[in-house]
């Protein structure tokens, strides 16, 4: 298979979740503001929800530097976006219990898994390409890699000490991933 193929599944897969997620926000039930006000926690964990989809379908990135696709590859992939499947359901649950315990750590969870199946895709790609590929180049140490899932462990224990301490670092891990990684890019304009 070739890589093109894998990244427009990929991409349709992530529309297909984004669009979802955005059909599970309701209209406010009147027309002044505290009616919008109460749809609130629902936004929010819509934004953050969206932001995160936004930040893995950047993976495109990373499948760029794929020769050609091999079963590991094309399972892992699966595998990331199985977990980012059910993001909507998490962002919903959390929307509508909004800073409760549960649902907070349930988000959180959601969030790990796909962190976690990004990092074993990338593996599989550095694996079907070498040690020497332009994926192993790029990527380097990855601290960002190796300290978002870190902080999501922390962030679904903190669930049940401080839901806004929870959300506090699941903002900040978006946040880190915003500030744009050129490492690929560059790697690619090197070799």
């Amino acid at each position: 298979m070739g890589k093109d193929r894998l990244a427009a599944f990929s991409d349709g897969v992530i529309a297909i979740i984004i669009t979802i997620m955005v059909l599970e926000l309701k209209v406010p039930h009147g027309a002044d503001w505290a009616a919008l006000k109460s749809l609130a926690p629902n936004l929010v964990a819509y934004v953050l929800s969206f932001v995160y989809l936004a930040i893995y379908w950047n993976h495109h990135h990373m499948l760029h530097t794929v020769t050609r696709v091999d079963g590991l590859i094309l399972w892992a992939n699966s595998h990331l976006l199985f977990w980012l499947s059910l993001i909507p359901a998490a962002t919903a649950w959390m929307g509508e219990n909004f800073l409760s315990p549960l649902p907070t750590a349930i988000y959180g969870a959601t969030l790990l898994m796909p962190a976690i199946a990004y990092f074993l895709l990338e593996r599989a790609i550095v694996h079907q390409q070498g040690r020497d590929s332009v994926l192993a180049s790029a990527i380097g140490r990855d601290l960002k890699g190796k300290l978002s899932p870190l902080l999501y462990a922390a962030a679904i224990v903190l669930a049940f000490v401080s839901p806004w301490l929870s959300i506090a670092l699941y903002v900040l891990v978006a946040v880190m991933w915003l500030i744009p990684d050129r490492r690929i890019e560059r790697v690619l304009r090197e070799g």
